[in-house]
């Protein structure tokens, strides 16, 4: 059995693959395996992944025949994957050398569950490490203390699931695949429940992931309907959270969070699709009614009042973007 499985989704990459790919070379050792999955792209990036493949035999391709997204890439490679921890690797980013290494001897010290890691923002030229909010380092804490309190910054506010290394047994019996229903958010929602159902992680120092920011064909550079999969995948959660023993306890950031989402995305209505702005509106009025109402007053008391003023309107009916 593989140490390391490591999931690379590619779809249209082809600018990138090449340095994607070769990155992972770095990081290669007899314990890893490296799962590609070409998500139907239509470029040159199925061929780039072909060739590769057929010099190395730590790599395998899955292939979809149709597009299915990057949450259904993730699963099928996490379907795929028989190393004891699984990481993963979006495929126009790239690792640096001898990471991967460093990131299993860390986790295997340590014996958690999981272990989130620091990245770096790659944009053009520029360089910047982006920590996760742990409150300590090279330590193992409970999962659920990562989630609270609701005012401050917290692990599930860290949702780059490929800053992270994950136990397999995370994944048996179906458990921990992404929500296939979402085209964007589904890293959000994986998260919250990553800590929700894990026992043990750490955070660790290391900085090997790079993160190319501001990729034309992004999702989160695309301004339609896509964007507003953050409201299913919050009413998810909440509905995750509602059958929780502790949901008193981790109501107050899940609504939160929601609500700073909703502003967020009202504060660049203008930037969107016309449709898409529309529907923006009309959801998120809809969304602050199904929410548990003593908890959104709470928010709206506590949240900053440029905020909690944008929502309100927005819940009473008032023009609100």
């Amino acid at each position: 059995m593989p140490k390391l499985s490591v999931v690379v989704p590619m779809h249209n990459v082809e600018i990138f693959a090449e340095s994607t790919l070769r990155s992972l070379a770095n990081n290669a050792d007899p314990d890893f395996e490296f799962l590609l999955v070409d998500d139907c792209s239509t470029d040159a990036t199925s061929w780039m992944v072909d060739r590769w493949a057929e010099r190395r035999s730590d790599t395998r391709v899955i292939r979809h025949e149709t597009n299915r997204g990057i949450a259904q890439a993730r699963n099928s490679g996490i379907d795929a994957a028989r190393g004891e921890y699984v990481t993963f690797l979006d495929g126009d980013d790239w690792y640096g050398p001898g990471y991967l290494s460093e990131l299993v001897r860390d986790i295997d010290a340590l014996g958690c569950d999981f272990a989130r890691t620091d990245h770096v923002q790659a944009t053009g030229t520029e360089r910047v490490i982006k920590r996760p909010p742990a409150p300590v380092r090279n330590t193992v804490m409970d999962p659920r203390d990562g989630i609270a309190p609701p005012h401050v910054e917290t692990m599930v506010d860290y949702p780059f699931v490929w800053a992270g290394i994950y136990r397999r047994h995370l994944f048996d019996d179906g458990a921990m695949r992404f929500a296939t229903e979402l085209r964007t958010a589904e890293d959000r929602l994986w998260i919250w429940r990553l800590h929700l159902k894990a026992r043990s992680y750490a955070s660790l120092g290391l900085h090997g992931v790079f993160y190319r920011r501001g990729v034309a064909t992004s999702l989160t550079q695309i301004k339609d309907s896509r964007q507003l999969d953050f409201i299913p995948a919050y009413d998810m959660l909440l509905a995750d959270l509602l059958a929780d023993p502790e949901a008193e306890r981790f109501l107050p950031k899940a609504v939160r969070t929601y609500c700073a989402m909703i502003a967020f995305h009202l504060g660049k209505v203008d930037e969107y699709e016309s449709a898409a702005a529309q529907r923006l509106r009309r959801e998120a009025r809809d969304a602050l009614h199904r929410m548990p109402q003593h908890v959104l007053e709470e928010t709206l008391r506590n949240i900053d009042r440029t905020r909690g003023r944008l929502l309100g309107r927005l819940r009473d009916g008032r023009k609100a973007a």
